[in-house]
């Protein structure tokens, strides 16, 4: 008996220890802030492939606006997941004709990319505001994300192994005071929205623009060549991946080839476009389930690939244990 407390508890601390190094994890919570391989933003879709392998979860998020509801979803019998889902089509189905368009779905889906946002940051928030007064102020913020508790302390991350974390911090405050509209030293709810996702708020891009030259743009001519774009990083890899980054430099972010990326094309490179990724996720769900290739899809259709809108048990499998419970009750 003995034993087996002493190595619950030892369990119980492992766990204690984990959490702790975690809670101070820079944007651990928003995976819209980490970054790409050559500094963008993530963006939104950035989970849907996985190792190559399509995650579902992606596309039952782009269809209910809510990881959690999708989670939901994810224990319903298909009985009651096609319910749910029928209730959904009646309100996305704009023009009441009993069929989806593919404009119907693509606005339906930016909607939930907006309701994603909404709830990642209300859930942050939740983190962050330490004394439950409905605001964030500067020094919960880097006391929850970092770790700081004096945020007048100037010795905070001056070590060299820091750089990062200094770097995050300078930019983390730009971005805070950007958001902060009303300047009272905190953020509310819409503006820690701003604050958390500031690739979905144009008022937010100029910081973010800035913020990137101020990494990449090394003789401050106010645009990125594409050594500047490779950074450090060229002088690292090999041959074969500085002419893959030149072939998507030249081709996917130079748009007028001129060899140099100005501020509206850098915008183009570091911020997600919800626009392109609703498209592609429609491109995606009408492959799935236009049986008859008409371009639309029918109420029937949707409910027939149910599991590929918004998941549930493979089977009505719930409704038959409540089944076999009622049968072995009655005998």
């Amino acid at each position: 008996m003995f034993m087996c407390r002493a190595v619950v508890c030892a369990f119980l601390v492992c766990l204690l220890a984990l959490g702790q190094s975690s809670a101070h994890t820079h944007h651990l919570h928003n995976a819209q802030k980490e970054r790409e391989a050559d500094g963008a933003r993530s963006p939104r879709d950035h989970g849907h492939y996985v190792d190559g392998q399509h995650n579902t979860e992606f596309d039952h998020e782009a269809i209910l606006g809510s990881t959690k509801d999708a989670e939901e979803y994810d224990q319903l019998p298909a009985s009651e997941s096609k319910r749910r889902l029928e209730i959904l089509l009646l309100k996305m189905d704009r023009n009441n004709d009993k069929q989806i368009e593919r404009k119907e779905l693509h606005s339906w889906i930016l909607r939930s990319f907006r309701m994603l946002s909404e709830e990642e940051s209300a859930e942050r928030m939740d983190e962050v505001d330490e004394d439950e007064d409905g605001y964030v102020t500067w020094s919960e913020y880097i006391s929850e994300t970092y770790g700081i508790t004096d945020p007048d302390d100037q010795t905070l991350l001056e070590k060299e192994d820091q750089a990062e974390e200094q770097r995050l911090l300078r930019e983390d405050r730009q971005l805070f005071n950007a958001a902060d509209k009303n300047i009272d030293g905190r953020l509310d709810d819409r503006e820690f929205l701003a604050f958390t996702h500031p690739e979905e708020h144009p008022d937010m891009l100029p910081v973010v623009l800035q913020q990137t030259l101020d990494e990449k743009d090394t003789n401050n001519d106010g645009v990125i060549d594409f050594q500047e774009f490779v950074g450090d990083k060229g002088k690292e890899q090999d041959r074969e991946w500085l002419l893959t980054e030149k072939d998507k430099f030249d081709h996917e972010h130079d748009k007028d080839g001129n060899g140099i990326l100005d501020r509206n094309e850098i915008l183009a490179w570091v911020v997600p476009t919800n626009e392109d990724i609703a498209e592609d996720e429609v491109d995606h769900l009408f492959g799935a389930a236009d049986d008859d290739g008409d371009d639309l899809l029918s109420f029937l259709e949707i409910l027939d690939h149910h599991d590929v809108f918004v998941g549930s048990e493979a089977t009505d499998y719930g409704d038959h244990l409540h089944n076999l419970d009622r049968f072995e009750d009655e005998l």
